[in-house]
């Protein structure tokens, strides 16, 4: 029971402190009250403050100042939201070169919950489309951090982006033409080929595929990056986004939203996905957790638009997930206790910070 209270005790200062940062009462680069100020106006212990001030540095919120205190480095749009849960907080360690992978201390934590939760159901092979429990939580998460509004039966998961591309072939014909990226990311167009697809290389602008490019095509598939493609480093504005929509209207054909580098992508806002501008029919969204967690995670999923759902897992009914029960599991509860999120703000936190510093030594 005191174990309880305490939870909830830094929790409603995290929560408290959280929003009044957020709501501009503690601006950028002002620093918040001492651990002392806030123990007395909190009527918490010190030790109650250190864990909520924890959390918020952890989630990209403040930073600890020598003999300063805690600055507040959050802006506006920089952060992803992330869902509240009683857990205690841990202490990020050095990453050295890896900055950008999951932290093992907090990775392995996670594994050992779900060791203990989940005991033999982890031995059990998971539907065909992918575990429920993990489809429920990237329905979740897509909802609160880009607007995407999907149930878990539109969602597939699949053993990294090739089992992803090789299944997106199979629901929308070898006979197709598949237009994409050129310059692009050479792996598509060779899984693409390996598969019996005709590729046509679309040649790109500064931001997105030219407009004469999607003129001349015959395709009616198009794969798009529509942040930071590889390896231009285009991201599509709103007009081409646009663009991209009017040209699956017209030719009835499907874009495939291939958007693995959202997540790390600048500190600007991120607009709005494909799916969530055309969720019905044109788009089928594709993304990764490769980049995200590690690389020995392959697993991606896809979403599927609402009107073509069942057309399209018609034509993949005797699918097989190839991914483990237990790794989609692990990336289930990493999704629903907020890890995941906590992750992508260190890492925004830490690419901000990096620019910061190149331009004040510039």
């Amino acid at each position: 029971m005191n174990s309880e209270k305490k939870d909830a005790s830094y929790l409603i200062v995290y929560q408290d402190l959280r929003d009044k940062i957020i709501s501009g009462a503690y601006p950028l680069h002002h620093f918040l009250p001492s651990k002392r100020t806030c123990a007395l106006q909190y009527n918490v212990s010190l030790i109650t403050i250190e864990h909520a001030m924890r959390l918020l540095d952890e989630e990209g919120y403040i930073t600890p100042r020598p003999r300063r205190g805690y600055e507040v480095i959050y802006q506006s749009g920089d952060l992803f939201n992330v869902p509240v849960t009683i857990t205690e907080p841990v202490l990020e360690r050095k990453r050295e070169d890896y900055t950008k992978l999951f932290p093992y201390p907090q990775l392995a934590s996670t594994m050992r919950h779900v060791l203990s939760e989940y005991q033999e159901e982890i031995l059990e092979r998971s539907e065909g489309s992918g575990c429920l429990i993990l489809r429920q939580a990237i329905a979740a998460y897509l909802s609160r951090s880009r607007d995407m509004h999907v149930s878990p039966d539109q969602i597939i998961i699949a053993a990294g982006s090739e089992s992803a591309y090789a299944l997106i072939v199979q629901m929308l014909s070898r006979k197709q033409i598949y237009g994409i990226e050129d310059p692009g990311y050479a792996r598509i167009k060779r899984i693409y080929e390996n598969e019996g697809v005709r590729v046509d290389r679309l040649k790109m602008g500064p931001n997105g595929i030219q407009t004469s490019e999607l003129q001349r095509t015959h395709a009616h598939i198009l794969h798009v990056t529509p942040v930071s493609s590889y390896p231009t480093g285009v991201s599509a504005d709103a007009g081409k986004r646009q663009e991209y929509l009017k040209w699956a209207k017209e030719r009835q054909g499907i874009l495939i939203e291939d958007d693995y580098a959202s997540e790390f992508a600048a500190s600007s806002p991120i607009q709005k996905t494909l799916f969530a501008m055309e969720p019905e029919s044109s788009v089928i969204y594709l993304n990764s957790f490769t980049r995200t967690i590690a690389p020995s995670f392959r697993i991606s999923y896809m979403i599927l638009p609402a009107r073509r759902k069942e057309e399209l897992l018609g034509k993949i009914a005797d699918l097989s997930c190839n991914v483990s029960t237990f790794d989609q599991l692990t990336v289930a509860q990493l999704l629903n206790n907020g890890g995941f999120e906590r992750h992508l703000n260190r890492v925004k936190r830490q690419q901000r910070m990096q620019k910061h510093m190149k331009s004040f030594q510039k």
